[in-house]
């Protein structure tokens, strides 16, 4: 079978995957908070070895693919290339480092959901830089179009939030890890945090949804789709959660976009 047949196959299970968590997420009682008692009963490993583990293939899958492409050496396939490795290279290495230094009170993440995680990011690598090195198409004019600045903003101010957001979680763990009271959890206060309970994963979503743009590619738009699959859902979940647990958490936030859901 052609390398291109078994691609778009791929593409494809990707629309499957957000179809199906679209009806029933899966995604929720994984890892965090949220997480099952099955789950929890399994090998764990400290939560930022897990995301490390887990996003590791992000950044040695394109050593071993993106120069194979037919258009590799051409300028958008690069510049989308380092804009992939910008948001994976914190993910990978810097977030981690983040939650080791400042954090000891993160829940252990399972090890079973590290490896499926780690698996999906290999697969899901591949896609996304096969395309644009080499099934995709992109003329040396694109980078100078308004969808490129369109999506490359949007992947830009969508990484920052999502950093942003990262970190004052980050900064409550902290917090809570120290704390001398009996106060388990805090409610996050400031920014995009006095609109949406979530503003990580919706960051995240404008993040991927500029990728989409800036492909233009069924990858990218699979991608995307997926991730406000998984994302939307565990939004949902958080927001119930503070919502229950804190009888005077703000009213007029709401999950995930500002003033709407």
């Amino acid at each position: 079978m052609k390398e291109e047949s078994v691609f778009q196959f791929l593409v494809w299970i990707q629309f499957v995957r957000a179809a199906l968590s679209f009806r029933r997420p899966v995604g929720i009682r994984t890892y965090g908070r949220h997480l099952t008692p099955r789950l929890s009963a399994l090998p764990t490993l400290p939560s930022h070895l897990g995301w490390l583990l887990m996003e590791a293939p992000t950044l040695l899958v394109p050593a071993l693919i993106f120069h194979r492409g037919k258009h590799a050496a051409t300028a958008a396939p690069r510049l989308l290339l380092l804009l992939f490795l910008a948001h994976y290279f914190h993910r990978t290495l810097l977030y981690p480092l983040r939650l080791s230094r400042r954090s000891s009170s993160s829940t252990p993440m399972p090890l079973v959901t590290a490896v499926l995680a780690a698996l999906f990011n290999a697969l899901n690598t591949y896609i996304q830089l096969r395309w644009i090195s080499h099934f995709g198409f992109y003329p040396e004019r694109w980078i100078r179009s308004a969808q490129f600045a369109i999506g490359a903003f949007l992947f830009v101010a969508g990484m920052a939030i999502n950093i942003w957001a990262d970190g004052v979680l980050i900064a409550l763990r902290k917090q809570r890890s120290s704390a001398k009271d009996s106060v388990s959890y805090r409610v996050p206060y400031g920014g995009l945090y006095e609109f949406v309970s979530c503003p990580n994963y919706l960051g995240e979503i404008v993040e991927w949804l500029g990728w989409a743009i800036l492909t233009w590619s069924p990858a990218g738009l699979g991608f995307f789709l997926y991730t406000v699959a998984t994302l939307a859902p565990r939004a949902c979940a958080h927001h119930r959660w503070y919502v229950d647990k804190f009888p005077d958490y703000p009213r007029g936030r709401t999950p995930l976009i500002p003033f709407l859901c």
